[in-house]
């Protein structure tokens, strides 16, 4: 039997990475996780969850000095954002997190940390700095980047993408964003509160084009009242400039718009990061779309694994720790693990948030589900009205058979209140269990039950039963107004 350094070798030290490595050391394993930057976390803590998540935070905040009247508060003078300090304190909840994915507290789980740019020199072994190391099993979850769109001009023109936007050293007065995804939409909301002036490009005729489109125009509808400016349908021709001064040129329908900003952001694709690493060597096969990988996340070469971004699914922080717990059963436990996104669910972290599971109206139908919709509004939500949130709306898919397929909810703290749904469809939970299950009140919460008391109510309060209940119970009928 072949004699090797390590059990399980991971590339990368993200989401993915770092939860295969804790994983595989506490159940024993010899672990060696490889990092290519300077620090462990990934493009989540430094340049995508934590920050993106610690900037609308504050955005947030502003937004609410300004309205304060609205909560029957004195006006707050609000005086222009000093970027500067946000990006302090974006950068202190970094800082505070990474002591958590620091290289120390691996080695106390049993797991060495080695950081440089690995190269496959064979099936079970790279080579960093000149050193090389051989493991059992190898993992590639080296994650992805923010992709540069071919548009004339681009590789002449300054911009910045989610790297860069955290770490300005001041607040834009104008930005155009080139992208209408949910890192576009997310900053062009964030932005717009802290005072830039904000346009959004976006090629396809909605924003956010994973969603619905009902729920994405709400979504467009409340940014577009707080200022930010939309070309839907529209393509950038070419971009120029310099400086302040710079010209995105775009086409929308047969005409030429020429708009100006002084910061271009391009929110548009991601490329994953596979160059270079000598896979092509070792008949590791990926392409534009992420690695080539079968159900159980194996590559062609069975004991080399795919996880988090490069899989090329859902390119989420939680699907990455998912895939890592897939990974750990197949590699460690030798389990038959085979990955299923059914249920993965998905938020938008704009104000409200757009949050999903499952399926929604457009993947039920290329399904071809036949299906039923149910909805309940926010502003029948005695704490969403306490909170002055109106805005939103809860939206139910069911089968033919009357089971959820897919859930969204569009309104503030979204994300959270999906949770009970990933619970539900999981544990294949019944409607009836929920209808009747008590949730505190006054809650957010409480719309998961509404919207499923709709669905029942059509049936208990039918002509159908009313009648009945008359018949053997000899009720009366209404009490007030007409029948």
């Amino acid at each position: 039997m072949a004699k090797y350094d390590f059990d399980m070798g991971i590339l990368g030290g993200g989401s993915a990475g770092l939860t295969i490595a804790a994983g595989s050391a506490m159940l024993g394993a010899k672990t060696l996780l490889v990092e290519k930057e300077k620090s462990l976390g990934g493009d989540c803590l430094h340049f995508g969850c934590v920050p993106s998540k610690t900037l609308i935070k504050t955005a947030h905040v502003r937004h609410l000095m300004k309205h304060a009247k609205k909560f029957g508060l004195p006006e707050a003078p609000l005086t222009p954002v000093d970027y500067k300090a946000v990006a302090r304190r974006i950068q202190s909840v970094i800082d505070l997190i990474q002591k958590h994915d620091s290289p120390e507290r691996f080695c106390k789980l049993g797991a060495r940390v080695e950081f440089g740019s690995p190269h496959l020199i064979d099936e079970h072994a790279v080579k960093i700095d000149g050193v090389t190391y051989s493991a059992k099993n190898w993992v590639i979850a080296t994650g992805s980047s923010p992709a540069a769109p071919p548009i004339e001009g681009l590789d002449r023109t300054p911009y910045i993408t989610n790297r860069e936007i955290f770490s300005l050293d001041h607040l834009p007065e104008s930005m155009i964003v080139i992208g209408g995804g949910p890192i576009g939409i997310e900053m062009a909301q964030a932005f717009c509160r802290l005072g830039s002036k904000v346009t959004v490009i976006q090629r396809e005729d909605q924003i956010l084009g994973k969603e619905d489109k009902d729920m994405a125009d709400q979504v467009m509808n409340l940014m577009s009242a707080e200022g930010v400016i939309f070309y839907l349908n529209a393509s950038v021709v070419r971009v120029k400039g310099s400086g302040k001064d710079k010209k995105v040129v775009i086409k929308t329908g047969d005409r030429e718009l020429s708009l100006k900003c002084d910061t271009i952001l391009v929110a548009i694709g991601r490329t994953f990061n596979l160059e270079g690493m000598g896979l092509e060597n070792i008949g590791v096969q990926f392409d534009r779309l992420g690695l080539k990988l079968d159900d159980r996340l194996r590559t062609v070469q069975k004991h080399i694994y795919g996880a988090g971004d490069v899989t090329g699914q859902y390119l989420f922080t939680h699907a990455a720790g998912y895939e890592g717990g897939i990974v750990i059963r197949n590699a460690i436990f030798h389990l038959p693990a085979k990955v299923n996104y059914t249920n993965i669910p998905w938020c938008t972290y704009t104000d409200p948030e757009l949050a999903s599971i499952g399926m929604n109206e457009i993947r039920a139908k290329d399904a071809g589900i036949k299906y039923s919709v149910w909805t309940e509004p926010f502003r029948r939500n005695d704490r969403s009205l306490a909170e002055g949130e109106e805005n939103g709306i809860i939206k139910m898919i069911l089968d033919e058979k009357e089971k959820p397929v897919g859930i969204q909810i569009l309104g503030p703290h979204a994300g959270e209140l999906a949770s009970e749904w990933v619970a539900i469809m999981n544990g294949k939970s019944k409607l009836s269990t929920i209808a009747s299950a008590v949730h505190p009140y006054p809650t957010l919460g409480e719309i998961n039950k509404r919207v499923i008391g709709n669905f029942f109510a059509e049936k208990i309060y039918s002509e159908k039963i009313k009648k009945g209940l008359k018949f053997f119970f000899s009720l009366r009928g209404r009490a007030c107004g007409e029948d």
